[in-house]
């Protein structure tokens, strides 16, 4: 996740990289449907995870659950800002419990059931709780019909984008579209709102006539004025996107033939998509970094952000305010930033947010170096530039590998581990350090990774022991040495 700066280049500073009713009662005569009497819960099995408690956010998430598949059939009426929506999810209960709780505010229940009984569900406090008991191991289908106008809820964090919030919101013009990082899915669906457990999705959306609806994963066949998306990969809830715009489509080929998709406003967005034309290329120079994109399909939805998101297989990305050379390096920068967390982060997915370094020091490396190559400043520079940086922000945010829950995703997490990356680059050599970073993404595709297995799996591959110079990085007050 990037802020959308003005300008970009390495001299800069890095930017700080009880029921709600809605409007409307749902349309009459709308029931539940009842789950059929056998489901094959083994088809969602690659949605399967081990969901852990959060250190940092232990409000968020419910580590007694484990969702295999959100099935979400949504309809959107921009002129009266309704959402309407029925999500099916297929759970995992990992321990035996009283009921089943998820995350979800701001929107009215119209109806749940369970196994198609019809059952209570009452949200308070960010919670739908839904009074049926589970029991470990044995999953349930869960339905829940709502309503409502979609509401941002608080980013916890400094930074400058932070005033935007978090979640799904509607424009004035009657556009949506959502940032949720560290989360935000529950303003728009019930959802296990933690990185730790991962599931596949099928999203389908009905927007009037004139607009589109897009959302990440695979592109489906359109329905009238329906659009459809499924992942096949796992996707954590915070990587999960939804905009709806009256975009124009625009189709490209990556490496290998990797299909490509645009959402663009015309006319407004004509000088943005010159840049993101460049995702080819940019993608081409990840791959050989890094190995190939692990997924079936790419692409880029313009939104009226200050921000991007690295969204699975559909990065969500802010125009720039203001349009110049400057901006269009930057925007360029951010986009590269964002298909590199495809790999680091969407493929691989830290545990806790506790490891959020693990994304970002790899997309922040990433990104500099694809600078480096643009922009020719020599490796001395790049050192430089990141040791005083570095110095900075482990004074104004303390160390990466310990953040502060009230300072979510500030600098330090992006920069700090960036340029530890570079020492251990630097330590082994390129042709060791990218077989090592193409090796970690590769052979841990869909996994959660965590601190404690990313030191062992360096040194196991290097046969070096590089524990202090990880830790001294992660956890040190100053730089080190």
């Amino acid at each position: 996740m990037r802020r959308i700066p003005s300008v970009l280049a390495l001299a800069a500073t890095v930017l700080v990289a009880g029921c709600t009713s809605g409007p409307e009662p749902a349309p009459a005569g709308r029931s539940a449907a009842p789950a059929t009497a056998a489901v094959d819960y083994a088809v969602w099995a690659a949605g399967r995870s081990t969901p852990v408690a959060d250190k940092l956010y232990p409000r968020r998430g419910n580590p007694g659950l484990d969702v295999l598949h959100y099935g979400l059939r949504l309809d959107w009426q921009p002129a009266r800002k309704l959402l309407t929506g029925t999500a099916t999810l297929r759970i995992r209960p990992t321990r035996d419990a009283a009921q089943i709780a998820l995350d979800f505010t701001g929107l009215t229940v119209d109806a749940v059931t369970v196994d198609g009984t019809a059952a209570t569900g009452t949200v308070k406090a960010e919670k739908l709780a839904v009074a049926t008991p589970v029991t470990a191991d044995r999953p349930v289908t869960l339905v829940v019909q709502y309503h409502g106008t979609p509401k941002p809820v608080p980013m916890p964090s400094r930074r400058g984008d932070a005033d935007e919030g978090l979640g799904l919101r509607p424009a004035r013009d009657g556009s949506l579209w959502t940032m949720q990082e560290p989360w935000g899915a529950l303003t728009w669906y019930p959802a296990n709102e933690h990185p730790s457990d991962e599931a596949l999705y099928d999203i389908a959306v009905t927007v009037p006539a004139g607009w589109s609806a897009v959302a990440g994963g695979t592109p489906g066949p359109a329905d009238g004025q329906t659009f459809r998306y499924s992942s096949a990969d796992p996707v954590a809830s915070y990587l999960v996107t939804l905009a709806v715009d009256r975009y124009r489509k625009v189709t490209d080929a990556g490496p290998r033939g990797l299909p490509l998709t645009y959402w663009v406003r015309p006319k407004t967005d004509d000088k943005a998509l010159t840049v993101l034309r460049q995702s080819p290329e940019a993608l081409a120079w990840l791959e050989k970094r890094f190995g190939p994109y692990p997924f079936p399909t790419g692409g880029v939805v313009l939104v009226a952000s200050e921000s991007a998101m690295e969204t699975q297989q559909m990065i969500t990305l802010g125009r720039p305010a203001k349009w110049s050379r400057q901006a269009a390096d930057g925007l360029e920068s951010v986009l590269v930033h964002e298909y590199a967390h495809h790999w680091f982060g969407d493929s691989v997915t830290p545990t806790t947010w506790t490891d959020l370094w693990l994304n970002e020091g790899f997309a922040m490396y990433a990104q500099y170096l694809w600078e480096q190559d643009r922009d020719r400043f020599s490796d001395r520079q790049l050192e430089t530039f990141l040791r005083a940086s570095d110095a900075r922000l482990r004074r104004r945010s303390g160390p990466p590998g310990k953040p502060n829950p009230a300072y979510f995703a500030e600098s330090n997490v992006y920069v700090c581990p960036a340029a530890m990356l570079k020492e251990l680059n630097d330590a082994l050599g390129d042709a060791a350090f990218f077989a090592l970073a193409r090796a970690w993404v590769q052979e841990q595709r869909n996994t959660h990774q965590d601190r404690a297995s990313f030191i062992a799996f360096v040194n196991s591959r290097t046969g070096r022991d590089f524990t202090k110079l990880i830790n001294a990085w992660l956890d040190s007050r100053t730089t080190p040495r």
